[in-house]
């Protein structure tokens, strides 16, 4: 007989949710769980679809489940061994598009609540589960607009977030926060004219040359705590106009900082700003910050689910904040504790996605061990 949660992460799975289209898959968890108690608001902002599901009051711990519905595209259909959209399971394996990132966590997270609701019908404080389908896309209309608006009722001590945070074996990694991402574009001015004339313009290419190079070994920070130093990476370089007897009178480069807690957009600003006048260009900078760091520094969280997860595996998960940037950026400025912890990562956003059925069996457990953990201590 097949576990529950592998029925409804199969359900999930066969919903084409590709972001930030949610097919379908908020109204069947609403359904499911108002049907069992809880309570939902469901927002619709922008084509984003968001909710919070919860049940309990605010009085007293209060632990909220993050996730997301929307998967991205699945690429070449034919390149992978089953439909995307199938759910095959095969050896133990459950494959689709969605099953690591994010779709089992949400499986795990729902039957986690139910099975605990059912055995605590009376429990003090919260348990909560916020989705949106906008985590893939551009993360605008979801967690980014939805947080401020559920914070003004909703009070919450703990958030877990369910990305693959696991590296080889289910729970080896948990996240304890994520580096900022702060994108940048610099454009350095010249002077345009004909190639054949060089002394009669500016090409800027040359005169950002030794910039570029400084930037790339510039060392902004040394890091902090389990954080890594802050990374500088150069995207996209773009010039000219694409006509070969033309030194361009314009250099664009677009550019991304994934840093520390230590640094700042500010003082990552004024940093580049120094590298820049050093070699005497003319230049104009557009920052967009995709998300500030967050870092949990709550010990009651970590020892519970450093606990939960070797109760339930036997392992003692490393902590890190390696990765990329998650929804939590947007829960943890309301002073939530947040951490991350899901499936294997190692197939996400590639073909042939998938992951082991025991390990989201074992998701489940984990789940509802912390639930107890924090809300029944």
């Amino acid at each position: 007989m097949e576990a529950e949660v592998i029925s409804l992460a199969r359900q999930l799975i066969k919903k084409p949710s590709y972001t930030p289209d949610d097919a379908g898959c908020i109204p069947l968890i609403m359904q499911r769980m108002e049907g069992q108690g809880f309570q939902g608001t469901h927002h619709q902002l922008g084509l984003v679809d968001n909710v919070l599901i919860w049940h309990g009051e605010n009085e007293g711990p209060a632990l909220m489940f993050l996730g997301h519905t929307d998967v991205v595209p699945p690429g070449d259909v034919k390149s992978w061994l089953h439909d995307p959209l199938s759910a095959h399971v095969e050896a133990g394996i459950l494959y689709g598009r969605g099953v690591a990132d994010m779709k089992g966590s949400v499986a795990a997270m729902v039957l986690a609540m139910e099975k605990f609701v059912g055995q605590n019908p009376n429990h003090p404080g919260k348990i909560a589960l916020m989705l949106t389908s906008d985590e893939e896309g551009v993360a605008v209309d979801g967690v980014k607009r939805f947080m401020p608006m559920m914070a003004e009722k909703h009070h919450f001590d703990y958030c877990l977030v369910g990305e693959p945070s696991s590296a080889e074996v289910l729970g080896d990694t948990v996240r304890v926060g994520r580096r900022g991402s702060l994108h940048v574009i610099i454009k350095v001015k010249g002077k345009q004219g004909h190639v054949a004339y060089p002394q009669n313009a500016s090409n800027p290419i040359f005169l950002a040359a030794k910039a570029i190079d400084e930037m790339g070994r510039f060392v902004w920070d040394k890091g902090h705590d389990d954080f890594p130093p802050t990374s500088f990476q150069v995207s996209n370089i773009n010039a000219g106009t694409g006509v070969t007897n033309i030194i361009p009178g314009e250099l664009t480069i677009t550019a991304n900082f994934r840093y520390a807690p230590v640094s700042s957009q500010q003082s990552l600003a004024e940093q580049l700003t120094t590298i820049l006048n050093k070699y005497n260009l003319t230049f104009e900078l557009d920052w967009q910050l995709s998300g500030e760091p967050f870092y949990c520094q709550d010990d009651t969280f970590k020892q519970a689910l450093r606990t939960s997860i070797n109760h339930i595996t036997g392992i003692d998960p490393v902590f890190n904040t390696a990765g990329g940037t998650s929804d939590g950026r947007f829960v943890a400025p309301f002073g939530v504790a947040t951490m991350e912890l899901g499936p294997i990562n190692k197939t996400i956003h590639q073909v042939n996605e998938c992951e082991k059925i025991s390990h989201l069996i074992q998701l489940e457990s984990i789940y509802l061990d912390l639930i107890n953990r924090l809300l029944l201590k």
